[in-house]
């Protein structure tokens, strides 16, 4: 072989070398999928929803529209405060529902609050609190929803124990009517005894139904707010996940950088993904700095960045 072939054969060799190892970088991107799927919760909105001053008031009937075109998303969780007075409207549903289908958006859960205490220490009160969700249970059936969030609230004076067996009372019940609607039943840390992990890990276990579960927060842990008590927020979603159905990403500011200044991401992902969860995060902004609508890009842009790692 003259030298000119060889340098020519071993320029094809190497060109062809490379060409393989580029093909293998983008095979291997091309495989490297998504671990969990990106959610809206209602409530990063709640500013313009509510129509708070200063703020550009938006329709509650228009959130499907809103998450699909204004921020690429095609999951959201509702909020029951926007629609108070709805849940047995079947028009009202039938229109909420029409709305997202339209739009390509799939309902996951309605977050539902200002029905009663699940724990509470009147028997009676506690049966309400448990009645007054059903009508919820069902909204969520009709529009595709596959839970209800709820709250865990029990009697304050009371022990840590004796709140723990009241809720999981309460949750018992409503739990076994959700059951029956293929509805999960699901509890956020949401301030009280429930931002407490170990808690609420507890309720879980007295509960013990797989209906019955978690939307671990990533920064709902003041167990008393003002006295400033919060308990260790990692910690906390880690004692939550291996009962979650859903996970709220909380959200607050955000560096140059594009990091939350408050809560570390990647070790809060980590602990999510340890935990084997692969269903929605949903994004819940919550801060005063930047606009609702800049807030929710920061976080998905954020999670979007930690989907495949």
């Amino acid at each position: 072989m003259s030298n000119v072939s060889r340098r020519d054969f071993l320029r094809t060799g190497l060109a062809a070398s490379a060409a393989l190892t580029i093909g293998s970088q983008f095979s291997f991107a091309a495989d490297s999928k998504p671990w969990f799927e990106i959610s809206l919760a209602q409530w990063s909105l709640n500013k313009a929803f509510f129509g708070k001053p200063g703020v550009t008031k938006l329709d509650p009937m228009d959130f499907a529209k809103i998450a699909k075109t204004e921020f690429g998303i095609a999951a959201i969780e509702y909020v029951n405060q926007f629609y108070k007075g709805k849940a047995e409207d079947q028009e009202f549903l039938k229109d909420l529902k029409k709305r997202a289908d339209d739009n390509g958006v799939r309902s996951v859960l309605i977050m539902c609050d200002g029905e009663g205490n699940l724990g509470d220490s009147d028997a009676a009160k506690r049966t309400k609190a448990v009645e007054n969700h059903y009508k919820w249970v069902n909204a969520a059936k009709f529009l595709g929803c596959h839970s209800i969030r709820v709250n865990a609230a029990s009697d304050a004076k009371l022990s840590f124990e004796e709140q723990q067996k009241l809720a999981a009372d309460g949750l018992s019940k409503l739990t076994e009517y959700g059951a029956k609607n293929e509805i999960n039943v699901i509890v956020e840390n949401h301030g009280g005894l429930s931002s407490d992990g170990a808690w609420l890990a507890g309720v879980m276990k007295l509960v013990n139904n797989p209906r019955c579960g978690t939307l671990p927060d990533f920064g709902n842990f003041y167990i008393n707010r003002a006295q400033k008590k919060e308990y260790d927020k990692y910690k906390g979603v880690e004692e939550l996940m291996p009962f979650a159905k859903g996970v709220s990403a909380k959200s607050y500011d955000f560096n140059e950088a594009g990091d939350e200044t408050k809560i570390d991401y990647p070790r809060m992902l980590k602990i999510v993904k340890d935990a084997g969860y692969k269903g929605y995060i949903g994004i819940e902004y919550e801060g005063g700095r930047l606009s609702e609508a800049d807030g929710i890009k920061a976080t998905k842009k954020l999670l979007e960045r930690l989907q495949t790692s």
